[in-house]
């Protein structure tokens, strides 16, 4: 990913909607943001965010309920 380019899903889209998630690198940190609210913008660092990402993966929420 370049630095500074907001990137987004190639499944962003499918389905009729335009909600999707964007991501984008710059100085050390990933932002994320809703792409119906782009002015939004949620920054994290990169280890925390991986982080969540293998939690997420390994199942680590499934308990969690609505």
């Amino acid at each position: 990913m370049s630095r500074g380019d907001w990137q987004k899903s190639s499944f962003c889209g499918q389905g009729g909607g335009n909600n999707c998630i964007e991501v984008r690198s710059d100085a050390g940190a990933v932002m994320v943001r809703e792409s119906e609210r782009p002015e939004q913008v949620l920054t994290v660092a990169p280890d925390a965010l991986r982080a969540l990402i293998r939690g997420a993966k390994a199942g680590e929420f499934d308990h969690l309920t609505r």
